[in-house]
Parts: structure tokens; sequence; C-alpha cells
């Protein structure tokens, strides 16, 4: 039995970390880049409205749309109906922005962004479900679905409410696959009980997987001398069932020259390399972490309205990954709004509820000190 993009190859084209000159985007390099992918063979372009400021959708207008017929490639955008719309009309207008930026008549692959937490409200709110529904009746859209971080059971509740979604993309990777706060093991479990496909992001965990402490990463190369660290993370994702394609956020033309190397011919994980794989996830079980489990009853109280359990993810980020840029993207996301990790007052009442006892406003003292450097 064939599913919802069987067909595609398991490399997607991630464009939300294109390289950079200054602060616009390289648009050579992303040419090479594009010229590359295609002419391995693979067709899976992944963008969204707010990527680098909109100018990621504007790149592949003119590195991908105005270059190759349009038949040849599959285009996927997403609309972040949280991200500041104050009516249904602000929010509906994103699709219709993301049409003209990227210069094409339809949508391969539309997605909801980031659904989860208080930001599927806004959908709602906003009539989007059924707003996008008519763009696909009308042509406009080819596949609809969402993308999604929060837990399991959440993403159960949205695919019994609408079964209409034709598929998911999900934060997969093997040091996430048994994570409280990620759930990637258990979201891909649900995926595939309601028999969506899967787009899977951040295989490489924002880079971290890549740049992992050297006794970790010896694990791999001792493993498979020729094999870059990162290739065993794509890997694992592509290995898995019922995937539409695992996006990855090259920067580089070395990058993608790497992945176009183990992916050009993909073969699933042996036995043997899915004990490797458990043998990483062993060891970076046992560097030292801050062992919240996202449970956030440290935020119900927090007079400062202090993201607590998304501070402490970037504090293991840079810890238990040695990926200081990598933290200090994800605090950046965290403290959007400006509750900085330095705004807090230390009243305690996070650590009066805390159930795993962390000494909480300590670890918000080192991550003000590293992060906000």
């Amino acid at each position: 039995m064939t599913y919802l993009g069987e067909d595609i190859p398991k490399l997607g084209f991630g464009l939300m970390r294109l390289p950079m000159k200054g602060e616009d985007v390289d648009i050579e390099q992303t040419k090479q880049m594009v010229d590359e992918f295609m002419a391995s063979g693979f067709t899976y372009f992944d963008t969204a409205y707010g990527y680098i400021r909109g100018k990621s959708e504007e790149a592949i207008k003119t590195a991908l749309v105005d270059r190759y017929p349009r038949e040849s490639f599959q285009l996927a955008t997403k609309l972040p109906a949280w991200a500041g719309p104050k009516t249904a009309k602000e929010a509906q207008d994103m699709f219709w922005t993301s049409l003209k930026r990227t210069g094409v008549d339809y949508f391969d692959f539309y997605l909801m962004h980031n659904l989860g937490g208080p930001r599927t409200q806004c959908f709602d709110d906003f009539c989007i479900w059924d707003f996008l529904a008519e763009q696909k009746e009308k042509g406009k859209i080819k596949h609809l679905g969402f993308s999604f971080h929060d837990t399991a059971d959440v993403l159960d509740e949205i695919l019994t409410a609408h079964p209409e979604m034709e598929f998911v993309q999900l934060q997969i990777n093997y040091a996430d696959w048994e994570s409280d706060s990620v759930q990637s093991r258990k979201c891909y479990e649900v995926a595939r009980k309601h028999n969506k496909p899967v787009i899977i992001m951040e295989p490489v965990k924002g880079g971290s997987l890549a740049n992992m402490h050297e006794d970790v990463a010896k694990i791999f190369t001792d493993a498979n001398p020729e094999a870059s660290v990162p290739s065993w993370a794509i890997r694992f994702a592509a290995s898995l069932d019922g995937i539409i394609t695992v996006l990855s956020g090259m920067s580089t033309l070395d990058q993608m020259k790497d992945n176009l190397s183990y992916m050009k011919d993909f073969k699933p994980l042996t036995e043997e390399e899915s004990k490797t794989i458990k043998k990483v996830q062993d060891a970076l079980e046992q560097i030292p972490s801050i062992p919240c489990t996202d449970c956030k009853y440290c935020v119900k109280g927090c007079p400062e309205n202090i993201v607590i359990p998304m501070i402490l993810g970037a504090m293991n980020t840079y810890t238990v990954y040695n990926n200081l840029q990598g933290a200090k993207g994800h605090y950046g996301w965290a403290t959007a709004k400006g509750a900085y990790a330095s705004n807090c007052i230390e009243c305690g009442q996070c650590e009066e509820v805390c159930p795993q006892h962390i000494k909480i406003i300590d670890e918000l003292k080192k991550a003000a000190a590293v992060l906000e450097a």
C-alpha cells in the first residue's frame, strides 16, 4: 500500500538557514546549492512565511522557481497565524504574500506553522482551517498539513479533530527520540496511528548532532571513519517508515555535498549501525544535564512570566551538545517577548513546585551569564 510522498526522495532542502552575505541571502551560493540538489535527483524544498524575515521565500523564487520547470520540484511553505496578525484577514493574507514572494501558482505542500500550546487557538480564531481547505479546492494547495511542537497527546487531539489533514511535520532525531519534552517517538507513533505520513524536521537538532563533544562523536568515527557525524542523524530519521522526506537545513555548499554523498544512494541503517546509535544515545544520557521534564508547573506562578523550561532546554543544548550558537538561538526564540532569565526576582515559587527539585534560581543565573552575553 502506497502513501502520500512515498516516491519523493528522502532528503529535503530546508531553507531556514540559507547562506548569508550580511543581512541578505547569498543568492549565488544558494543557486549553486539548488543546482547540486536538483542534479542529484532531489526535489523537495521547504520554506516558511517567517524564515529569514521573508527573505527565504524570496530567495527560492530567484534560485529555484525562476530557473526550473514548475513540475520538476515540490515547494512547501507555512503560515504562522500566531505571529502577529490581529484579524482573520491579516492572517489569511500571509498565504497570498507567500504565493507572491515565491512566484508560484500553487504550493505542493502547505502547512499551518508550529501548532501546539496556545498557538493552535490562533488557527481556530482566524478560521485558517477552512480558509486553507478552500484554497486546496481551488488548486492553490495540493496537499495540506501542519508542523507541530508539543506533546503526543496534543497531536492526537488535533489529528482526531482534523482528520482531513494529509500529513504532519515533526521534530524527530535520535537524541529527542525518548525526550520528555519533544517526545519524538511518541509523536511519530501518533502520526502512524492516524495513518499520516511524516515530514521530519530538525533531524540534526539544529546542528547539535553535528558538533557534539569529541568523546561522543568518537563512537561514530570509530564505527565508520568514512561517515560524517551528521550523516548518522539524517540516516536515522530517513530509515523510519512512512516518511515523506527528511529536511536538512543546509547553510553551505559543503554541507549540501556531504548530505548528497550518502543520501543519493540512501540505505537504511543496518542492525549494527542501529546499535551504534544506541551507544551514542546512552553516552548523551550520561552527560550531566538539567533534569527538566517540561511539566511547566514553574511557569504558572512566575511573576515575571519567564519561560523557564525553554530556557533550561537552551542550557542543555549548550552543555550536552556543546552547541553555544544553537543554545543562543533557542534562547532568543524563547525570550522573544522579553522574559529573560536575568529578569528573575528570586521569589522561589518555581523551586517550591518543581517535581524534579531543580535549583531553578541558580540555573537561571547561569543561563543569563552564558546566553545573554
